[in-house]
C-alpha cells in the first residue's frame, strides 16, 4: 500500500481527484490538500466578477468530492517539504508523509508593489478576491463619483477592467473604472488582439491610464514611478502570476520562476515520486505560458502517471499540443478571441468562450452540485 499525497486541489488535478476511489481500490491511501472547501475555475473568475456567473457555478466542491470517495481532505496550505524524508509541512504545524505526491499549488499575483495594511485592495488571484471585491462595489454603490482602479496591462487587467465596470452598472453606481497599464498594454498579443481589447474596452467605458508604471498601491491611492497619484475606492492588483515560493526553499529543483521542475513525464527531474501540473511548475522541455489550457491539457497523463508511479509501470509523456485558443472576457457578455491568427470580438466571442468553460465545469462537477 502506498500513500498518495496531491497539494493543491485545482484545475491540473481534476481528473486525479475524479479517480480517488480507483486508487483506493488498487490498495492506496491519498490525501488532498486545499486552501478551501472549494475550488474556483479561474477561467471564469473574471465573469464571477461581473456578475455573470454565481460563486456556485463557477467552483467544484473539492473537499466533499474527495472524502465521498474515500480521501482524506485537509482544509490546509503546504509550506514545506522534504524531499529526502518524503514529509509535506503544512501551515496548521501537520505533517503528512507520502511515498509519492503531485502538486497543483497554481500561482499568485506578484503584489510587491501593495502597501501593508492597505485597505479596499483586491489582487485577483485566489479568485474569491474577485468575490470580495464585487461585494465591496456593490456595498459601495451609493458614494457619488465610484472610481475603480485596475493595476496591470495584461489579459488579466483587461478581463477585470471590463467585469468591474460591469458590476458597477449592475449595482446602479456612477462609476469610473481606469486601468494601468504603464508602458505597454497586451504587449504578449498580437496587434489586432490589441487594438481589439483597447476598443472594447473604450466602448464600454474603461479609462487607459498609460505612459508610466505603477511603483505603489495603498488605500485608496494609486502612485505611479514618476510621482503622479490617482486616487480610486477600490483597486484591483492584476499584475504577473509566479509560482509560490515552495521549492526553492525545500531544495528541490526549480525553474527560474521558482516553480517545481519537470520532466517530460510531469515529474520532478530530481525526485521521481514528486509529480506537477498547472501555474506551479517549470516545463524542463519547453517553457510554458501560465493559461490554464495547460493545466486541462495536462490532466489526463498527470492521473496516469501518477497512478503508474503508484503501481511500479511506465509512464507516458505529456505533449503540450500547439497553439491554443485565447479568449478574454472582457464584460458584459463580450469578449476578445484570437487563434491562427484569426481574431474578433463582441458577444460571439464571449458567447464561445462561455461554452468551452461551462463543458469543462459540466465534466468534473459532480451531480449533486450542479
Amino acid at each position: 500500500m502506498a500513500k498518495l499525497v496531491l497539494v493543491g486541489a485545482g484545475h491540473a488535478h481534476m481528473t486525479l481527484m475524479t479517480n480517488i476511489s480507483n486508487v483506493i481500490e488498487q490498495g492506496h491511501t491519498v490525501d488532498v490538500i486545499g486552501p478551501g472547501e472549494r475550488h474556483y475555475y479561474s477561467g471564469m473568475g473574471p465573469g464571477m466578477l461581473g456578475g455573470t456567473y454565481s460563486p456556485e457555478e463557477i467552483s467544484f466542491p473539492v473537499q466533499r468530492m474527495c472524502e465521498e470517495q474515500g480521501a482524506t481532505f485537509h482544509v490546509d496550505k503546504c509550506v514545506g517539504i522534504d524531499p529526502d524524508k518524503q514529509v509535506i509541512k503544512l501551515a496548521s504545524g501537520k505533517e503528512l508523509t507520502y511515498d509519492v505526491a503531485s502538486f497543483n499549488t497554481g500561482s499568485s499575483i506578484v503584489d510587491d508593489i501593495i502597501e501593508p495594511d492597505s485597505k479596499d485592495v483586491y489582487t485577483v488571484k485566489p479568485i474569491e478576491k474577485l468575490l470580495e471585491g464585487r461585494k465591496r462595489i456593490f456595498e459601495l454603490a451609493g458614494k457619488k463619483n465610484l472610481t475603480i482602479g485596475v493595476v496591470g496591462g495584461g489579459p488579466a487587467g483587461v478581463e477585470v477592467a471590463g467585469n468591474a465596470l460591469a458590476a458597477a452598472k449592475e449595482a446602479g453606481a456612477d462609476a469610473t473604472v481606469r486601468l494601468y497599464h504603464g508602458k505597454s498594454f497586451m504587449k504578449r498579443v498580437p496587434d489586432k488582439v490589441r487594438n481589439q481589447a483597447m476598443t472594447v474596452l473604450r466602448n464600454h467605458g474603461v479609462q487607459l491610464v498609460g505612459g508610466e508604471y505603477v511603483s505603489h498601491v495603498s488605500t485608496g491611492k494609486v502612485t505611479l514611478a514618476d510621482g503622479t497619484t490617482y486616487e480610486d475606492d477600490i483597486i484591483f492588483v492584476a499584475m504577473g502570476v509566479r509560482p509560490r515560493p515552495l521549492f526553492e526553499p525545500s531544495r528541490i529543483p526549480h525553474g527560474d520562476d521558482g516553480g517545481l521542475l519537470v520532466n517530460k513525464y510531469l515529474q520532478n527531474t530530481q525526485y521521481d515520486n514528486i509529480f506537477g501540473g498547472g501555474d506551479c511548475i517549470c516545463y524542463q522541455p519547453k517553457p510554458l505560458d501560465k493559461v490554464g489550457v495547460y493545466a486541462v491539457r495536462q490532466n489526463q497523463v498527470l492521473n496516469d502517471n501518477v497512478i503508474a508511479r503508484l503501481n511500479d509501470k511506465p509512464l507516458q509523456e505529456f505533449q503540450p499540443g500547439g497553439d491554443y485558443l485565447l479568449i478574454y472576457n472582457t464584460g458584459e457578455n463580450t469578449g476578445v478571441l484570437h487563434k491562427f491568427g484569426i481574431s474578433f470580438n463582441g458577444k460571439p466571442a464571449f458567447f464561445i468562450k462561455d461554452y468551452i468553460d461551462s463543458q469543462f465545469i459540466k465534466k468534473f462537477k459532480p451531480d449533486y452540485d450542479k
